[in-house]
This record gives structure tokens, C-alpha cells and sequence, in this order.
């Protein structure tokens, strides 16, 4: 039978290596750009890549929340109607809280997957699962 501190070193050994550094998730502040009667978000690409998230989800996230119809154009996203950039901004914040952040631990390490008909985000970091409402 393995003493407590051989069983306590072998569990350490197993834990995967967490990286030191403690930079937080930087995700950029949407460039706005109004053309008219449309908005453009021209650094919209960017931004869904930082976030890791499939750029249709945010985009309809958008289209809903801001009740505007719009489409992905290349790398930007076009939205039918002037939005203001501060209105952006906050919708882009309680997005990230809704479905980019874990509940359990706090970290932006999760990734949305669909099981059936649910959206559920699941943590990378701690591995907790947590049913997301469907866009």
C-alpha cells in the first residue's frame, strides 16, 4: 500500500501544467465604422477569433440583440442602420458573459457545443458543463 505522500506526489505528477502567466484575455474594442445608413465592425474577425468562437453565433447574437439585420462581409460585419459604438460595446460585454466566461471557475477557456437541440458551454479549464440559451 502507497504511503500518503506517494499517492499525494503521483496525483501533483498528473496534474496538467498550468501556465504561469496571468495576462488576461484581451479582446479588442470593436472598431465602428458608419457608412450612411449601415455600420460596419471592421475588426469583427479579430475580435471572434480572440474569443474563439464561430463568427455566425456572434453575428446573430448581434443581429438579435440590437434588432438590426446585417451580414458577414469578409472580415468585417455589416449591420443595416446606424449602431453607436458604446451600444456595441455593451452588447459585446454581455455576450462575453453570457457565453464566453465560466460560472464555475471565471475563465474564458470554454467552447460551445450543440447536443441535440441544446447549447451547452463547456469549461476547458475545470470541465463544467452548463446549458446556454440557443441564438
Amino acid at each position: 500500500m502507497k504511503s500518503y505522500e506517494d499517492m499525494l506526489k503521483e496525483a501533483e505528477e498528473n496534474l496538467p501544467q498550468n501556465s504561469e502567466k496571468n495576462d488576461r484575455l484581451e479582446i479588442p474594442k470593436p472598431e465602428i465604422q458608419i457608412q450612411g445608413n449601415q455600420t460596419f465592425i471592421t475588426n469583427f474577425e479579430e475580435i471572434v477569433s480572440v474569443m474563439r468562437r464561430d463568427p455566425r453565433h456572434f453575428a446573430k447574437f448581434l443581429f438579435r440583440e440590437l434588432a438590426k439585420p446585417g451580414h458577414i462581409d469578409g472580415k468585417r460585419l455589416m449591420l443595416q442602420g446606424k449602431v453607436f459604438p458604446k451600444l456595441v460595446e455593451k452588447k459585446l460585454e454581455s455576450y462575453i458573459k453570457e457565453f464566453l466566461y465560466c460560472n464555475e471557475c471565471n475563465r474564458p477557456d470554454t467552447k460551445l457545443v450543440k447536443e441535440g437541440r441544446i447549447m451547452l458551454m463547456i469549461c476547458e479549464a475545470c470541465g463544467s458543463k452548463k446549458a446556454v440559451r440557443n441564438i
